[in-house]
């Protein structure tokens, strides 16, 4: 991969993520805020944007959005390469998902 289709594919990755951002936020703003890991002032800031806006902001070669993932107990679940006693993937998923949603809680 090529350093400018690389930055094609952040741009993209940008504009994606703002519009399912913006999308989320005015739809149902605390499920936002919850699945975005997000902050208040972010998500408000992000409703108001207008669509040239948001395609200013994505043309940048920052990534936007980020990993909130930063668990190896989460990451381990997610990808269950744990020997566990539990084999049931829908079980270590929503434990995943517990786990994040109590970072979530804690950063709030």
């Amino acid at each position: 991969m090529t350093n400018e289709q690389m930055l094609m594919e952040i741009r993209e990755a940008n504009l994606t993520y703002l519009m399912l951002a913006q999308s989320l936020i005015r739809q149902d703003k605390a499920e936002a805020l919850f699945r975005l890991g997000m902050s208040e002032e972010a998500a408000d800031l992000i409703a108001t944007l207008s669509p040239a806006q948001i395609l200013k902001i994505a043309s940048g070669n920052m990534l936007l959005c980020r990993f909130r993932v930063d668990d190896d107990i989460v990451w381990s679940l997610l990808t269950n390469h744990t020997v566990s006693k539990v084999d049931n993937d829908a079980t270590t998923k929503l434990h995943a998902s517990i786990l994040m949603a109590g970072k979530f809680a804690e950063a709030m």
